[in-house]
């Protein structure tokens, strides 16, 4: 029978070794080849840090509404010395999520000439960036404007409805809107 013959259907003789002198041995961790892995590992350490060291820009203007609520905001120059024909008038405090907002302008004849914050948010620190940054960009618009109608500040629409809508009481007590 075949089977007996030798070289035929059964196993005779030494194992034939690979004609390689060293086979090429992959090296795992976690089932993943070890380069793959390195690979892996690294780019995700650079997407964390990339991640974490983002910083993002100041708000940006975005003109919207000027009525709703408002948050933060801060301080802003004095108002302007009283002459003849100016007066001071003091708006509403507005109560935001973040606290109350209140402004207090200074006209002069039917003209506004300068508005000072007399409440903001400070009670935490992001909310004392917000206002730090926001409070001279909206006094800026109101005395400019003339009117509560005015760009709010992207990332702070809270401050910026708030300052609005003091702004827009005082306009109407001093009966410039």
């Amino acid at each position: 029978s075949s089977r007996d013959e030798p070289g035929r259907g059964s196993f005779t003789g030494t194992p034939r070794r690979s004609t390689q002198p060293y086979p090429h041995r992959e090296i795992r961790i976690l089932g993943i080849p070890l380069r793959r892995f390195l690979t892996m590992t690294v780019a995700t350490v650079v997407g964390l840090v990339l991640l974490l060291s983002y910083r993002s820009g100041q708000p940006r203007l975005t003109a919207i509404s000027s009525t709703g609520a408002g948050a933060g905001a801060s301080p802003g120059p004095t108002p302007a010395a009283n002459t003849s024909g100016s007066r001071t008038v003091d708006g509403p405090a507005i109560d935001t999520p973040f606290g109350a907002v209140q402004v207090r302008i200074s006209v002069s004849g039917k003209k506004l000439v300068n508005v000072q914050t007399l409440q903001l948010p400070f009670d935490r620190s992001y909310s004392q960036q917000i206002s730090a940054y926001v409070g001279p960009i909206l006094i800026q618009e109101a005395v400019a404007a003339q009117s509560p109608t005015i760009n709010a500040i992207s990332g702070a629409t809270y401050t910026s409805d708030g300052f609005a809508q003091s702004l827009q009481g005082a306009m109407q007590q001093a009966g410039l809107a």
